[in-house]
């Protein structure tokens, strides 16, 4: 019969000893399990009980203790929390019907069984247990992560998570330095490195621009490409110019001064846009493509979460295939043999949508 590590320790810490050292075998491997009089149960952390605007984050100590559900899962103490912009969608319900059916595929649930909800995808912290099947990893190691947005999140005092998502912390760098990092950039990465198809071998001389760029996602693919030696140009406030220029930018576009199209349609075409503003820049951002060179448009912003919150999951699905294909079907006319992608900024909820024109 499975049983989790977590639940053997609680188990063993019930005993009267204040303080004991118990071995449990699995398979050829020994393990010896610290245990103390005490089992938590409880934890502190910030919570949402319902959708909605900041009045529904609550703090309580009473948040259930994280436990060990399958051998390849570890719990991380967290020492400092990140949060992100996926995470204010998601206490407004942003995503709540597919995120809802990711953690309960077969809808034996009830609806709103989600709740309470803990937020943020970003955790730098200490393992403190290890399923029996963890390799990489022992207690103690310090580690950071980028929380799926379908599990519960940072903002608490214990996370658990798969093994496959946690990674050693740098020693570099501080807790709270690392909790601002996973996120925006496996974000930025997964958008230029495998939906993109940029790499510092292919890099060097190439055009890339990208739209808000001042944020998160944007300063971090401003970096790598810069590092790479691509020629980078980006649009933010005026505020924000000094700070992206002294990431390296090459050329900065402020779009508070008026249409931002109109100064980059002046520009030499690019090969890549990065696109972390959405709405209406499709409209125009496609034009400022290279022809003829499979030049690539790709996008934060796309429609999934929002169509399957309004219409359902199959409906969404559908509506969300029929707008992506109409936007290929544009851009095939608009920009021969150039590709549109709508990358979804919610990793591992939904593959990139990419179309050779």
């Amino acid at each position: 019969m499975m049983c989790s590590v977590r639940h053997i320790t609680c188990l063993l810490r019930l005993s009267k000893s204040s303080v004991s050292t118990s071995v449990f075998w699995h398979g050829s491997q020994t393990r010896l399990l610290s245990t103390s009089r005490t089992c938590r149960t409880i934890m502190p952390a910030w919570v949402i009980d319902k959708y909605g605007s900041n009045d529904v984050l609550r703090f309580t100590k009473n948040a259930s203790f994280p436990i060990i559900n399958y051998p390849n899962e570890v719990i991380v103490k967290v020492s400092a929390a990140g949060l992100n912009p996926i995470d204010v969608s998601m206490r407004g319900g942003y995503g709540a019907a597919t995120l809802s059916m990711k953690r309960d595929p077969l809808n034996i649930n009830q609806s709103g069984s989600e709740f309470p909800l803990i937020l943020g995808r970003d955790v730098s912290g200490v393992i403190m247990e290890c399923g029996l099947d963890v390799k990489y990893f022992r207690e103690r190691d310090e580690v950071w992560a980028a929380i799926p947005p379908w599990k519960q999140g940072s903002l608490a005092e214990f996370v658990v998570l798969s093994a496959n998502e946690v990674s050693h912390k740098p020693k570099s760098l501080s807790h709270t330095e690392a909790a601002a990092i996973p996120y925006v950039a496996t974000t930025a990465w997964s958008a230029l490195v495998n939906t993109g198809g940029l790499n510092k071998d292919n890099c060097a001389k190439k055009r890339v621009l990208i739209l808000g760029a001042s944020g998160g996602v944007g300063t971090f693919s401003i970096q790598m490409l810069k590092a790479w030696g691509a020629h980078v140009t980006v649009t933010c406030s005026q505020n924000a110019e000094r700070f992206v220029k002294g990431l390296g930018v090459d050329h900065v576009v402020d779009y508070t001064t008026g249409p931002v199209e109109e100064p980059l349609s002046a520009l030499e075409k690019f090969d890549l846009i990065l696109d972390n503003v959405g709405g209406d820049t499709e409209r125009w951002a496609l034009n400022l493509l290279k022809p003829w060179t499979g030049a690539k448009y790709v996008t934060l912003v796309t429609p999934f979460l929002q169509n399957t919150d309004t219409l359902g999951i199959a409906d969404g699905m559908m509506q969300t295939a029929a707008t992506v294909a109409t936007k290929a079907f544009k851009t095939n006319r608009r920009v021969p043999s150039d590709e549109f992608i709508q990358f979804q900024q919610h990793k591992k909820t939904q593959l990139p949508h990419s179309f050779e024109c």
